[in-house]
């Protein structure tokens, strides 16, 4: 299970690049509401590992307004302290239960592994709502399918 959850993470990474990288390059293109889905994604994660290191979260606004050089700084940080956790994970540490409120208050208590399931598919489900973005915006978005990540590892 350790091994499946480190590839989804490590797609993350590679897709949160690939999509770093076309707002970089879009230029014209670069939709306003492509950076802020991103923005999104890259808080969430922030969001989801503080709370996976028992850390308040509540002061990490969910939906940041954030400039491409925010955004930039924020998946290069996200990327470090998520290698970090998974370097120290364990099987057990996997099963462990987090126990956390959401940004509404409500407490709830999950699984770090199930946390982890989460961050992933929740950044390729906004993923793809960038990818619309960018199409709207008359750019053309970038693949993040992770048939086309696994493909790239040979």
């Amino acid at each position: 299970m350790k091994e499946a959850i480190r590839r989804l993470v490590e797609h993350m990474f590679w897709a949160d690049r690939r999509v770093l990288e076309l707002l970089r390059e879009s230029g014209a293109t670069r939709s306003a509401e492509a950076l802020r889905l991103y923005a999104h994604v890259l808080a969430a994660e922030r969001v989801w590992l503080l709370r996976m290191e028992g850390r308040d979260a509540s002061a990490q606004p969910i939906w940041p307004d954030w400039t491409l050089e925010q955004v930039e700084e924020a998946a290069v940080s996200a990327r470090a302290e998520y290698e970090r956790l998974l370097e120290g994970l364990t099987g057990e540490g996997l099963h462990r239960t987090v126990e956390y409120t959401n940004s509404r208050g409500t407490p709830f208590r999950t699984r770090v592994a199930d946390i982890l399931l989460h961050v992933a598919m929740h950044g390729s489900y906004h993923r793809g709502q960038i990818a619309a973005a960018v199409r709207r915006a008359g750019g053309e978005p970038v693949n993040t399918d992770y048939i086309t990540y696994v493909r790239e590892l040979g």
